[in-house]
């Protein structure tokens, strides 16, 4: 990047393609990436580009993180990768990157696919009330108490994430295990990061941009959630009604539909790919 921080990126497809190259913008924030499955669904059809942001996995850095930072540095990946245009997915946080980055380089974006979310309004409340009600007692009083230790051993700091993201998932039987893996793997977590980036989220709120980006949004452009995702559904289909864009919500599947329902959510998404602008 052009202040020295390096980014661990990965790069699939084939080399030529009639599909604008496909970015994927993963969620945390302070997490690393995890979205190989969903470019595995594309990776046949056309180059997918996948990067650890900043701080997180093999990008270290240390440094105040601003959504302009990041903005940034997805500008300068698209430069080295040497595309003007290309298809942003983002998921989870990543659909807020994604949407800053159309607000700040719209002539960049050819089309847009945001993966659960981006959640706006009235949405944390509801959210919360779900995590509780799919944790036991037991479970949310350990997980209180492991939020309360200023300095989590390894164990604990997996339970922790394990039960923190168990409840992402609406299939109860492979909830824990799924969760249990990506407290392994996707670590160290970034809580600066984390902290620093939701703030700034708060103090320029997408919310604010509603009528910009519905302005800015490219053609096709899609919204695909889980329907038993905590996130409330409705909150996706009335952000999608004020966008003017599709919403997609796949049934029995949560906050990581490829998970939870492979096929439908490959056959969506590959859909929402194709519908997007050509590559020019």
């Amino acid at each position: 990047m052009d202040d020295g921080a390096r980014l661990r990126t990965w790069t699939t497809g084939p080399a030529t393609c009639s599909h604008p190259p496909v970015v994927l913008i993963h969620g945390g924030p302070g997490i690393p990436d995890y979205l190989a499955p969903v470019a595995g669904i594309l990776d046949d059809r056309c180059v997918v580009h996948r990067y650890d942001q900043r701080g997180t996995g093999g990008s270290p850095w240390q440094g105040q993180h601003t959504i302009a930072r990041h903005v940034r540095d997805l500008e300068l990946l698209l430069d080295t990768w040497g595309h003007r245009r290309v298809t942003l997915v983002g998921h989870s946080f990543g659909t807020n990157m994604a949407s800053y980055f159309l607000l700040a380089h719209p002539d960049r974006v050819a089309g847009l696919v945001q993966l659960a979310g981006p959640f706006l309004g009235s949405w944390r409340e509801p959210d919360l009330a779900a995590q509780r009600a799919r944790r036991s007692r037991r479970q949310q009083e350990r997980l209180e108490r492991l939020d309360a230790v200023a300095s989590r051993t390894e164990a604990e700091e997996v339970e922790y994430l394990a039960l923190s993201w168990f409840t992402d998932h609406a299939d109860r039987a492979r909830a824990w295990d799924w969760a249990l893996a990506a407290a392994r793997t996707l670590r160290p977590v970034n809580y600066e990061m984390n902290a620093q980036l939701n703030a700034a989220k708060v103090t320029d709120p997408l919310e604010a941009h509603v009528d910009e980006l519905r302005e800015l949004l490219p053609p096709h452009a899609a919204i695909i959630g889980g329907a038993d995702d905590t996130r409330p559904a409705d909150n996706l289909r009335r952000l999608g009604t004020r966008l003017g864009c599709q919403v997609t919500l796949v049934a029995d599947a949560g906050h990581h539909p490829w998970l939870e329902a492979p096929d439908e959510f490959s056959a969506a998404f590959r859909a929402a790919i194709r519908n997007q602008a050509p590559a020019s």
